[in-house]
């Protein structure tokens, strides 16, 4: 037996994995996602999305990819997962994202690929999107400058192509090393930590979405919660799950605040 069983929970409610299945619509994500879609529709060409480690940037741009719809969008999401990424190979994966099946090396006939799949994608009546997550990872200057490039594609209407950054704060000092570029930002979202209403909310739900059946977290346990996780979804889930593992070998049919406590100390945090 693990807590799974323990607790009659049908999976576990407080991975790190992302799944749009155990989404919550917190009052900002829900702004947000209108916001985004606004950006969006009217083809601003490039918003951004910025907060803070474990904020849940990444959790809003899948949801916001899964709520594009195919029959109206060509979107796609590019996570960067390195430093060292070159203006080329991002423009290639562009370009193999958007569909373009023979991709040349010379970079201007590349560019001159793309042009053609964007103005593809914008005679079929579909628009454009691009998503990428972790762009404060992008510390060069050629690479925004290809930003910029791709943004001046036009066509009546609006841009050829609409970006989404998602990224911790310091994407804006990334941005700023093409000014031009961040004079183009037509829309800045900056996700905060939830409150304790909100953590509230969300635990219940993810706990609801797993199959829960009764309060596990007692009331004391959640505002413990808040006030280890200080609101960040990342550490709520750390603290969750630990608990629910720490009850289960206490024999604990409620979690309290004495078993967050335990954890959180563990976990090496500290509360208000």
């Amino acid at each position: 037996m693990d807590y799974l069983e323990y607790y009659k929970l049908r999976e576990h409610p407080f991975s790190n994995v992302v799944d749009n299945r155990f989404y919550y619509n917190s009052p900002q994500h829900a702004q947000a996602l209108i916001k985004l879609k606004y950006a969006i529709d009217t083809k601003k060409g490039l918003a951004v999305v910025i907060g803070d480690i474990g904020a849940g940037k990444t959790t809003l741009a899948r949801r916001l990819l899964e709520d594009l719809d195919e029959a109206r969008y060509e979107a796609t999401l590019l996570v960067i997962i390195h430093s060292s990424v070159s203006s080329e190979w991002l423009l290639k994966k562009f370009a193999m994202q958007l569909g373009v099946k023979t991709i040349p090396d010379d970079k201007l006939d590349l560019l001159s690929y793309l042009y053609r799949a964007l103005l593809d994608i914008g005679k079929s009546g579909k628009t454009a999107v691009l998503l990428m997550d972790e762009v404060q990872m992008l510390k060069s200057t050629e690479i925004m400058e290809e930003f910029r490039g791709l943004l001046n594609m036009e066509m009546p209407g609006g841009k050829m192509i609409n970006l989404v950054f998602f990224g911790l704060s310091n994407l804006e000092e990334v941005l700023a090393l093409d000014e031009p570029l961040k004079q183009r930002v037509a829309m800045k979202i900056t996700l905060k930590p939830f409150s304790a209403e909100d953590t509230r909310n969300y635990i219940k739900h993810r706990m609801e979405v797993a199959g829960a059946q009764d309060g596990i977290f007692l009331d004391e346990a959640l505002a413990a919660i808040f006030s280890y996780s200080h609101g960040t979804p990342r550490l709520i889930n750390a603290i969750c799950d630990n608990a629910l593992l720490e009850g289960y070998l206490l024999k604990e049919k409620q979690i309290g605040s004495q078993i967050i406590k335990g954890v959180a100390i563990d976990l090496g945090l500290t509360g208000e």
